[in-house]
């Protein structure tokens, strides 16, 4: 079942679509990844552990269950927040008491705070096909202060969509933010997909 869910959430066309089948998914979805070698949310921490303090506010946007908050608390971070579209989602990552705070999100309004509020956000597998839209690059970058920095992955998908890799390329070519990493590496090890971390850094 577990590759049956990894496999179909490409699929997914809409954002009702989204939120129901992450919420059937919610009870088992860490099981799930976790039995399928999830290795881009400790890959996405320790990227970003190279360019922040540990004590720097994090936003964790589309933390889902808690997977990629608990790998940003096993590499040293102490103030972490998460948001999710999906409450069934959100309500396991409150219980397992990863998050300083978390709310549910809207994506017409993914940031409702201050731009500095929190001196870094990561998007851990959240922005792709079947998931969140890539105007959500632009819109992190937008949330952070100048210097703030931006941890994220694309996975095989997102790579080989020109439509999205336009945009990343859009966003350091106009100079909105520094590419300060770039790794190509395992995503979901038991399925053999990969995906690239990236940290910016906003100017």
């Amino acid at each position: 079942m577990a590759e049956e869910y990894l496999q179909q959430v490409y699929d997914l066309q809409n954002q009702e679509d989204t939120d129901a089948y992450y919420s059937a998914w919610a009870s088992t979805y860490d099981d799930e990844l976790t039995s399928q070698g999830y290795a881009t949310p400790t890959r996405c921490a320790d990227a970003l552990k190279q360019f922040v303090p540990l004590n720097t506010p994090i936003l964790d946007i589309g933390c889902g269950t808690g997977l990629s908050g608990a790998a940003f608390r096993t590499a040293g971070f102490t103030d972490i927040s998460g948001s999710d579209v999906n409450a069934e989602m959100l309500q396991i990552a409150e219980q397992a008491a990863i998050y300083r705070t978390t709310w549910v999100t809207d994506l017409t309004a993914p940031f409702p705070f201050e731009p500095g509020t929190y001196g870094a956000v990561a998007a851990v597998g959240v922005i792709g096909v079947g998931a969140a839209p890539i105007t959500l690059l632009g819109e992190a970058l937008d949330a952070l202060a100048p210097g703030g920095h931006f941890v994220f992955s694309f996975n095989d998908h997102v790579l080989a969509s020109p439509e999205f890799m336009q945009v990343l390329h859009d966003l350091i070519a106009s100079g909105q933010a520094d590419e300060m990493s770039a790794k190509h590496g395992p995503h979901i090890t038991g399925l053999g997909s990969m995906s690239t971390v990236y940290v910016l850094r906003r100017h």
